[in-house]
């Protein structure tokens, strides 16, 4: 379907091998698809003429139709710059240009009526037009490509503009390419898709979404191209999860058993809430269909999500199963390992941890353990998924914050069982409902939204640089509680470029404001070697040290139930889900704790609703929300996940109706036409054909 797709830039007309290998190192584009879909960034409105007397510095473009009046070349060297006059009936202008000065004055014919577009400013207190575009009007008002009702305009960079491949450049590129090619592209949407969802046709989108002549124009394009990409994206993870469920059997864990009915009924230290319990519900029927279970548990820092997790692989155990949980650092692989002895005490059945530090001895008896079947339950790092690591019968599988791990690293846990393990991924990274329908599409969805019972809400509290003392006082007050602070700056050290507050010279002063021996603090950040830092943690954990001072190594993996301060400095440079995680590190014990966010005056629009954001609501969907409003989809679930949200027009952020339209079309397809085979459904059945040959069932969001 559509070669032309494929066919290398440097054969269109105007590029070449030298412009072409420039536009492939440059933007990435090296076909003529590449070219295609490299769309404007902005768009400039261009159906307004102003006279010369409207012109002020307030506009941020004008176009004016004006009489050239007088040119002249005027300074020397770097101060060469090409001088002229127009003027209509209201008035005169100065016009002004620093590149391609020889060219524009033989072009520029005095007496020549011109439209000229270029955004206004001031030079010497007096208006001008600084490097306008200059065209020939004509009278008659047609238009050609250089002067457009909307005109698009596309990234460039400075390489590219030496070839004179900028905004300007690319847009004749692009005219050339739509105007031999385009004009009849193969539909890639049936008919009947295209009529339900009111679209317009593929040809005419694209011709649109580079050169719409209206606004109504431009949103057609955009709804049918942003409709199409999604719509392919959630037919890829949809057709997936359905290959997955009719390829791969999953063992069925037929009762509820001894270990579940003991711990639930004896062990289990507070009552479940109904989101836990519904989350449970979902499990249990998931672990009982005979089809490989992957879910995706999403909970917010502290919502009870290992609670969950631990009776799911109770579960398993209570079927002959062996269960293990992965963690992406050993702290917190430790953290779990220790809550979950905790949780089950000392002699409830045969649990073991497993990570980068545990001795030769202790790790040869656990792969024994292991492999006889003795060990029912192994937490651990990335060292699970060693060759060496061998289990006799592995059931069932929990990940906890799955975006760290690549996605081999991941599918080597569930290739160590004939029958592949059921898959629990959990998060405490709220997930907006789009992301999660673009990231872990091919995913059953389980979420959290309660606090376990007895939990209180954190108070968070922004305070400006002149209210220090009175936050120094409010630590000392909690300290005298008995209660532990945690003090995180953005920086380690000082920064020539950034006026932040930064964690030596906080030490420094932490020192002088809480002086020995009354109070102990811990250092902990990212230069430390990973002993030195567990050291200072467990001084911390343990209640030797009463401040830590820290950078953001401490957002995820520490579980100190007697904190309850958490200062952050500068936070308005932090994002919100960070922010977020942060807070999430006090607020574990029965206490009412407290966030403190410090900041200096000057707030940024999207810094000062951070702020006001954290100090508002404690609900982390809430503020994934506005944290995808923010910053867009790009940096949510990090750099691992970049692959699957390569969208190219299509905005998780603000296209949920589309997504969500897109979505229910592909789910409406499989539920009457599961393998693509009815005639109406051709298209999209060759879209498939290359896509699933070697497809296997190791693909895991």
């Amino acid at each position: 379907m559509d070669d032309f797709f494929q066919t290398p830039i440097e054969y269109l007309k105007g590029v070449g091998a030298v412009r072409g290998e420039a536009l492939k190192k440059e933007l990435g584009i090296s076909s003529y698809g590449d070219l295609l879909q490299y769309f404007p960034y902005k768009y400039i409105d261009r159906t307004r003429f102003y006279k010369v007397k409207e012109v002020s510095s307030d506009l941020s473009f004008v176009q004016i139709i004006a009489r050239l009046k007088h040119k002249e070349i005027v300074g020397e060297k770097a101060a060469k710059r090409l001088v002229a006059v127009a003027f209509d009936e209201t008035g005169s202008l100065k016009l002004v240009w620093f590149q391609g000065i020889t060219r524009m004055f033989q072009n520029l014919i005095v007496g020549k009526a011109y439209v000229f577009f270029a955004k206004p400013g001031f030079f010497n207190g007096k208006l001008q037009l600084a490097h306008p575009e200059a065209e020939l009007y004509n009278s008659e008002g047609a238009k050609s490509k250089g002067n457009l009702a909307l005109q698009p305009a596309y990234i460039s960079t400075e390489k590219l503009k030496r070839f004179l491949l900028d905004s300007k450049g690319i847009q004749k590129l692009i005219a050339i390419l739509l105007e031999q090619y385009a004009r009849n592209l193969e539909e890639n949407l049936p008919a009947y898709i295209i009529s339900n969802n009111q679209l317009i046709n593929r040809s005419l989108a694209y011709q649109n979404i580079h050169f719409p002549e209206n606004f109504l124009q431009l949103k057609e394009a955009s709804q049918r191209l942003k409709f199409e990409e999604l719509f392919f994206l959630q037919l890829k993870l949809l057709k997936n999860k359905l290959f997955r469920e009719q390829k791969f059997k999953g063992n069925v864990f037929g009762k509820v058993g001894y270990y579940f009915n003991e711990f639930y009924n004896h062990k289990l230290p507070f009552a479940l809430t109904s989101a836990q319990k519904r989350t449970l519900k979902e499990i249990r029927l998931d672990t009982q269909k005979g089809v490989q279970m992957n879910r995706l548990l999403q909970g917010d820092v502290g919502s009870g999500k290992t609670v969950v997790a631990l009776m799911s692989i109770l579960l398993a155990i209570d079927n002959g199963y062996q269960t293990c949980m992965m963690a992406p650092t050993e702290i917190l692989a430790n953290q779990h390992f220790q809550s979950v002895k905790q949780l089950l005490g000392d002699d409830f059945l045969e649990v073991a941890l497993l990570t980068g530090s545990t001795k030769t001895k202790a790790r040869r008896s656990i792969h024994e353990d292991l492999e006889s079947g003795k060990l029912n339950l192994l937490i651990g790092t990335h060292a699970l998924i060693e060759d060496k690591v061998q289990f006799k019968n592995l059931g069932f599988v929990v990940i906890d914050e799955q975006h760290r791990f690549g996605v081999e690293q991941r599918a080597k846990l569930w290739r160590k069982n004939s029958i592949p393990p059921h898959i629990l991924v959990m998060t405490a990274t709220p997930i907006p409902r789009t992301l999660a329908m673009t990231l872990y599409g091919d995913l059953d969805i389980s979420v959290i939204n309660e606090l376990p019972v007895g939990r209180k809400p954190i108070t968070t509290i922004h305070f400006f640089e002149n209210s220090r003392l009175r936050m120094f006082g409010f630590m000392k007050e909690e300290i005298a509680k008995g209660r532990q602070v945690y003090v995180v700056y953005p920086l380690i050290k000082e920064s020539e470029k950034l006026d932040l507050k930064n964690l030596e010279d906080g030490v420094e002063v932490m020192s002088r404001e809480f002086p020995l021996p009354e109070y102990r603090i811990s250092i902990v950040h990212g230069q430390l070697s990973a002993a030195d830092k567990a050291f200072e943690m467990n001084r911390f954990v343990k209640g030797e040290t009463r401040i830590m001072v820290a950078t953001t190594v401490i957002e995820v993996g520490v579980n100190v139930p007697n904190a309850s301060v958490m200062v952050i400095e500068n936070a308005e440079r932090f994002g919100l889900s960070q922010l977020h995680q942060l807070r999430g590190r006090v607020g574990r014990g029965a206490e009412q704790s407290y966030c403190i966010l410090m900041s200096n005056h000057k707030l940024s629009k999207e810094g000062k609703l951070r702020l006001e954001t954290m100090v508002r609501t404690t609900d982390g969907f809430e503020i994934a929300e506005i944290d995808l409003q923010l910053r867009g989809p790009g940096n949510i679930e990090g750099k691992q996940q970049s692959g699957v949200l390569d969208l190219k027009l299509a905005n998780l952020a603000t296209d949920q109706e589309i997504l969500l339209q897109a979505r229910q079309t592909v789910e409406a397809i499989f539920k009457e036409d599961q393998q693509l085979e009815l005639p109406k459904n051709q298209l999209l059945h060759q879209h498939f054909q290359q896509k699933t040959e070697g497809l296997s069932w190791n693909k895991i969001s």
